[in-house]
């Protein structure tokens, strides 16, 4: 049996910080407001000469070093993004030329604040049937390029990053290391709810985001309860089994509402929301990495990620650290 395991974490953060007092100056919002509906306490906005690619670039260095490989030891790059750098060539190409890499196939996934979720499964089933050895899975996001800075009830909630996995096809056993499995969903019918208003073959712009809150909570909260459960089942495993959840940081909200109807504590929850905001794509390696390299996630302990965004799609990865 073939195991994609986890070699190594790292992630990237734009220079600079912003904090709720300092968006109050330029948004009709407030510290207080923030904080309350969301947690948030501060994010990071790529400025100048940063981009999805060069975030993707640094976070996917840095996994390399933590896993004590270079770019010569990789034969994949999945990278998720819904803000790319262009429509094309995909993001992942730049992030593969940055890192010195040829001829191996990089590509882009598409599932906005779920796509680490797909990305991974997608690098998880090629490394599986021996498509590849070793791949570099990326979440990276600008999303302050697509933000309406006049609606301060959505552009309070973001903010830019990267986070990166490395991962390698390994003969596995029961009870070792690596994914132990996934699933993912779509439904389509909800694309309304969250979207961006633009695209090359519609308007021929960019856009920007728009999203109707309190559905977004609504869907959140029921679609990823039910994904953690279903994973939970198919690998034979209750919620006290998990060791750490490490959610898509969209809203503190939402992360105490579906540890709650799983009946886990908080405790278990990884939480970086109030530091990154919602970083999209990002949050979940982002999430991840922090976790490691503060000591809490350890080797051994029983990790599941989980992740919704606009589509809907979610999703939810199991995998032992």
């Amino acid at each position: 049996m073939i195991r994609s395991v986890l070699l190594g974490t790292g992630s990237a953060l734009p220079r600079d910080c912003v904090s709720n007092a300092e968006l109050a100056k330029r948004v009709d919002t407030s510290d207080e407001w923030i904080r309350e509906r969301t947690g948030i306490t501060q994010r990071y906005i790529a400025g100048e000469g940063e981009t999805t690619a060069s975030l993707g670039t640094a976070a996917a260095k840095a996994a390399l070093d933590d896993a004590g490989l270079s770019i010569a030891d990789i034969d994949l790059i999945v990278l998720a993004t819904a803000t790319p750098d262009n429509t094309f060539p995909a993001t992942a190409t730049k992030v593969q030329h940055q890192l010195g890499g040829k001829g191996f196939p990089a590509f882009d996934v598409a599932a906005v604040c779920s796509g680490f979720l797909y990305a991974l499964s997608t690098a998880d089933a090629m490394l599986r049937a021996g498509m590849a050895k070793r791949a570099i899975v990326i979440g990276a996001e600008t999303f302050s390029r697509i933000l309406d800075w006049e609606d301060r009830a959505t552009c309070v909630l973001f903010g830019d990053g990267a986070g990166a996995f490395v991962i390698e096809a390994q003969d596995g056993q029961d009870g070792g290391a690596g994914i132990i499995g996934s699933k993912l969903h779509a439904a389509g019918e909800h694309g309304e709810i969250l979207y961006v208003d633009g695209g090359p073959s519609t308007t021929g712009e960019v856009g920007k985001l728009r999203m109707k809150g309190r559905e977004v909570f609504r869907h959140a909260v029921t679609n990823l309860s039910s994904v953690l459960s279903e994973v939970l089942d198919d690998a034979g495993f209750q919620p006290a089994d998990i060791d750490w959840v490490v959610p898509h940081q969209a809203n503190l909200r939402i992360l105490d509402a579906t540890a709650r109807k799983l009946g886990l504590p908080m405790e278990k929850v990884v939480v970086t929301v109030d530091r990154h905001a919602n970083t999209s794509a990002a949050s979940v390696p982002l999430a991840y990495d922090v976790a490691v390299k503060d000591g809490r996630i350890k080797k051994g302990d029983l990790v599941m990620l989980e992740a919704m965004g606009g589509g809907f799609t979610w999703g939810a990865a199991l995998l032992r650290a």
